[in-house]
């Protein structure tokens, strides 16, 4: 039973579905056809409303009265011996014209209505004979109830009611034109004329109604649809009411309106061209596609703008003068019409060409005969039966042009919709619309598939069901926010306790969020290996420099007087023996051993860092100095004194710490930089390994001095402050007949102390500020020279010393030939000094230096000789001038030969190599005394003389005029007594040497 009632509901179903159906078919269908047909056939059979007998046309004889002088006696007399004429056209003429006609009598009782329809009349009078009796006077402008006479304006023209007891009569009358006007004369009755009137309002009435409903149409459905071309279309069709108006005569009106007299002519010539420029742009915007399609863009062009001189006529030119313009550019319009339409139409054969040609065909048959008969009186197609039908066939038919535009631009539409579906569907991208609260209106298979959704979850789950807590909250907060609409989500976790990552894009729009979702999870799982890598070191898994750097400046950004901080910085001893006989691999086991280590002994707020091959960083914070130093010492005694083993092997690592305690408000790097000098003092001389530096130590206010003259030789300008002095080199063999001596830098710090030359020069080598000073040096150095030549009878070599940085320095070595090459006469005078272990890092390069400042007559020696990697062999390659003996070995010479024999060894070898010898560091009379046993050439140091100013060195006559040292007083003296000078052998002269 209860199947059976659910049949039966079916059925019902079924059978009122299939109701509806005929229903619909019967409305949309049957039913307008039927209107159709019945019309059709009521057309044919029916009797017209309207039916009346035609008007009798009278012969006129017509009279031209271009100054207007005649009298109504004088002109009837003229017009005797004119031709009689149905019909008259002015031809724009402007003047008034005489004209008479003779009304026949009639069988027929009560008036006669003659009508002069010219609707380009604007006024007229009539009289009966030659003026005998006046009948009447009429203006275009005159207002109903106020007409003269027997006259008065209806339909199209002016009409002159006679008594028909009266007839026949001779009719004289006189009237004005304006256009192309018609003089014609026709005699109604009574009875007919109104019937001709009632066809005539009720033409008005079917144009001006029938256009304005579509006119109105169009408009509604512009503003709906906010589209422009649909009040282009609505403007153009009123434009087409105008037309039809003026063809029919009564454009006069407008909406029950009478328009002034004055302001017909302006807005006719209004009509026409803004009619002309509405037509070339909606015929553009129309046909767009099918115009570029035949590639005719200048015919087009043509067309449009011939509407630009059309418009300035119409405000410019008067009426009579404005027609001829506007049939000219019409005709050429017209034509550019039809033969870009014939074109569309052979190349696309589209049916929307096809009804807007239909609609310029009508539009030109019902009006062409307007301009034919306006310019040469030809009138062809009078008997096109109703102007009204034809105004409104043209607007219909351009209507179906532009109803199957839309149609085509919905096909396209939903062609794109459609595409549109099966691309959200099948695009692999979640797609997603959400109502406001929460639920999903819609959503494709690519988001169904990512959050494991189905169809009988479509009403029952919202977003927040999917995502992890207050991921509406941040939904909300994109699409409502006005920078970037994206969001990262994470969802729910699974069983496992994954949960997967999601971009969301979503914006919000009628009502509704929109929005796109991407499963990001191996994105974000690579994103946080590569943010872990950019702050971890990849083969122990500690943090790297980065890492350790910002954790750094973090704690020193939060650190308060009361919350402590320290820094060590720890570095293994020969650690890359392992690597260099064991291999990498086994290297890296033990570093990853070794921080292994060190993390047990860390904990809470500690944290280490690789930032070199065998270097760490170690943080310590919230923790004093005293329990740091305790963990830094269990520290080195874990990873020093407990074997790694690898395989088979074992090895043993020992490592120095450098510990600091860090001050609120220190810089990063000059804390890391503090930890890493403790280390190498730890390196050096500590058993424990261990060097601490607590607040306030001596070597942070050295640091900071440092930190200062860094910063004040920073910069492209040199620091206020730089001057040289100049140390003495005495000659051994000729003590009192040279003044040689070598220029050192000094800085005066704001406090008037000088700061050494080491200091500046490390700092400017820091701040990479070293080539300007070097620049300068050897500016103020040669001009000096140069300006005090004379005063220097006995100076033979002036010895400058040069950083590595600044001869590695192209655009340096550039600038320094171009000083040398200011003053030449001075060049042989210089000495060059180069560091040796400079000159060893590019043996190449440093040799082509030296042989373009050797051609130049520069000498060459080489510095701290013996202090480096010293290779007897390299000095072949080298053609320096003298060898300066490292100070180290000459202070420790009296106490230990073997420093004695290599000074020894470097005297001779310098000597067998035509070099000149020079000993530094030179601080007693013992150290001269033998050094000259030795065959050294020249000493500097304390003991000859403190560095001097220019000025004291232009005051000496020569550098033993500076030895306050008794003994070494006597050791000159001796020297002057027993002594040989060089000039007595030319062999004791190196060929391009020291004089």
């Amino acid at each position: 039973m209860w199947l059976f009632h659910a049949d039966a509901a079916k059925d019902r179903v079924t059978a009122s579905g299939t109701l509806d159906r005929l229903v619909f078919y019967f409305s949309v269908g049957l039913l307008p056809l039927l209107i159709i047909v019945f019309t059709a056939i009521g057309f044919v059979t029916l009797d017209h409303p309207y039916l009346q007998n035609g008007p009798l046309p009278l012969q006129l004889r017509i009279l031209s009265d271009p100054g207007g002088r005649l009298a109504p006696a004088q002109a009837f007399q003229q017009l005797t011996g004119m031709p009689l004429q149905e019909h008259f056209d002015t031809h724009l003429q402007e003047t008034p014209f005489w004209f008479s006609f003779v009304v026949p009598a009639s069988a027929a009782d009560g008036r006669s209505e003659i009508e002069l329809s010219s609707r380009h009349a604007q006024d007229a009078s009539c009289w009966e004979g030659a003026g005998e009796r006046w009948l009447g006077s009429v203006k275009r402008d005159q207002q109903p109830g106020k007409e003269q006479g027997r006259m008065r304006a209806e339909k199209t023209g002016f009409i002159l009611s006679l008594d028909i007891s009266a007839l026949p009569l001779n009719i004289l009358c006189k009237g004005s034109f304006s256009g192309p006007a018609r003089i014609a004369a026709q005699r109604w009755t009574v009875h007919d004329f109104g019937i001709s009137q009632n066809k005539f309002y009720r033409s008005i009435g079917l144009l001006e109604g029938g256009l304005l409903m579509l006119t109105m149409f169009v408009l509604v459905a512009a503003m709906i649809n906010r589209e422009w071309m649909y009040v282009l279309f609505a403007v153009w069709l009123l434009g087409n009411l105008r037309l039809g108006a003026n063809s029919m005569g009564w454009d006069a009106y407008w909406l029950m309106l009478t328009i002034p007299n004055e302001w017909l002519g302006l807005v006719r010539k209004l009509t026409f061209a803004t009619y002309y420029i509405v037509t070339f742009t909606l015929f553009h915007i129309l046909f767009t596609a099918e115009l570029k399609r035949i590639n005719f863009p200048r015919v087009e062009r043509l067309g449009q703008y011939l509407g630009i001189p059309l418009f300035a006529a119409a405000v410019v030119l008067p009426y009579s003068r404005f027609l001829p313009v506007l049939w000219a550019c019409a005709a050429v319009g017209i034509a550019v019409l039809i033969f870009l339409l014939v074109r569309i139409l052979v190349v696309t054969r589209t049916r929307a060409a096809f009804w807007y040609c239909a609609s310029m065909v009508v539009v030109l048959f019902a009006r062409v005969d307007e301009v034919i008969g306006a310019a040469f009186g030809i009138r062809t197609l009078d008997q096109v039966p109703n102007n009204a039908i034809a105004a409104l066939l043209s607007s219909l038919m351009a209507a179906f042009a532009f109803a199957e535009q839309m149609r085509t631009g919905k096909r396209e539409l939903a062609m794109v919709q459609a595409e549109l579906r099966t691309t959200y569907e099948v695009t692999p991208i979640g797609l997603f619309t959400l109502a406001a609260d929460g639920s999903f209106v819609r959503s494709n298979l690519a988001l169904e598939k990512m959050l494991g959704r189905n169809s009988s979850d479509q009403l029952e789950k919202k977003w927040d069901d999917y995502f992890e807590p207050g991921a509406r909250d941040k939904l909300l907060r994109i699409v409502s926010a006005g920078g970037s609409n994206e969001a990262e989500l994470r969802g729910i976790a699974n069983a496992d306790g994954e949960a997967s990552f999601y971009l969301v894009t979503a914006t919000f729009a009628n009502g509704r969020i929109e929005g796109s979702l991407q499963d990001i999870t191996d994105r974000s799982q690579t994103v946080q290996r590569l943010r872990f890598f950019a702050e971890h070191d990849p083969l122990t898994g500690v943090l790297n420099r980065r890492g350790i750097e910002i954790m750094l400046e973090e704690a020193i950004e939060r650190q308060a007087d009361d919350r402590p901080l320290a820094l060590a910085y720890l570095d293994l001893d020969r650690f890359k023996l392992i690597n260099d006989l064991f291999g990498h691999q086994s290297g890296d086991e033990v570093l990853k051993q070794l921080c292994q280590r060190v993390q047990e002994l860390l904990s809470g707020d500690s944290y280490i860092g690789r930032i070199g091959g065998d270097e760490f960083i170690i943080l310590f914070r919230d923790k004093d100095i005293s329990t740091a130093t305790d963990i830094c010492r269990a520290i080195v005694q874990k990873i020093s004194y407990q074997s790694y083993h690898i395989g088979a092997r074992a090895f043993q690592v020992k490592g120095s710490i450098g510990l600091i305690e860090v001050d609120a408000g220190m810089r990063v790097q000059d804390a890391i930089s503090a930890a890493d000098r403790a280390c190498r003092e730890a390196k050096k001389a500590h058993d424990e390994h261990i060097v601490v530096y607590q607040k306030n130590a001596p070597v942070f206010r050295e640091r900071l001095e440092e930190l200062s003259l860094i910063e004040r030789l920073g910069g492209e300008f040199l620091p206020a402050g730089l001057f040289v002095e100049m140390q003495p080199i005495m000659s051994l063999r000729e003590p009192e007949a040279s003044l040689n001596f070598e220029v050192l830098l000094r800085l005066r710090d704001a406090d008037n102390k000088v700061v050494p030359a080491t200091k500046v020069v490390a700092a400017a080598e820091e701040n990479g500020n070293i080539a300007v000073i070097d620049r300068w040096v050897m500016n103020t150095v040669l001009e000096w020279l140069a300006q005090h030549q004379s005063q220097l009878p006995l100076t033979k070599f002036v010895c400058v010393n040069l950083s590595g940085a600044s001869l590695n320095d192209e655009k340096f070595i550039q600038d320094l030939f171009v000083i040398m090459g200011k003053h030449p006469q001075v060049v042989p005078m210089l000495c060059i000094e180069i560091t040796e272990s400079v000159a060893l890092h590019d043996l190449e390069h440093t040799s082509r230096i030296i042989q373009r400042l050797q051609a130049l007559g520069a000498k060459i020696a080489l510095d701290d000789f013996g202090a480096g990697y010293t290779s007897f062999t390299y000095l072949k390659s080298l053609s320096a001038d003298a060898l300066k003996i490292d100070g180290a070995f000459i202070q420790s010479m009296n106490t230990h030969p073997a420093n004695e024999a290599i000074v020894e060894a470097i005297v001779e070898l310098a000597r067998n190599l035509g070099m000149k010898s020079i000993a530094e560091w030179v601080e007693d009379c013992a150290m001269i005394e033998a050094l000259a046993k030795l065959g050294v050439d020249y000493v500097q140091g304390y003991v000859v003389a403190k560095p001097q100013s220019p000025q004291a060195i232009l005051a000496a006559s020569s550098a033993a005029s500076f030895i306050t040292d008794p003994a070494l007083a006597r050791f000159v003296s001796s020297r002057r007594i027993d002594g040989q000078s060089w000039g007595e052998s030319d062999e004791d002269l190196p060929a391009t040497g020291l004089h």
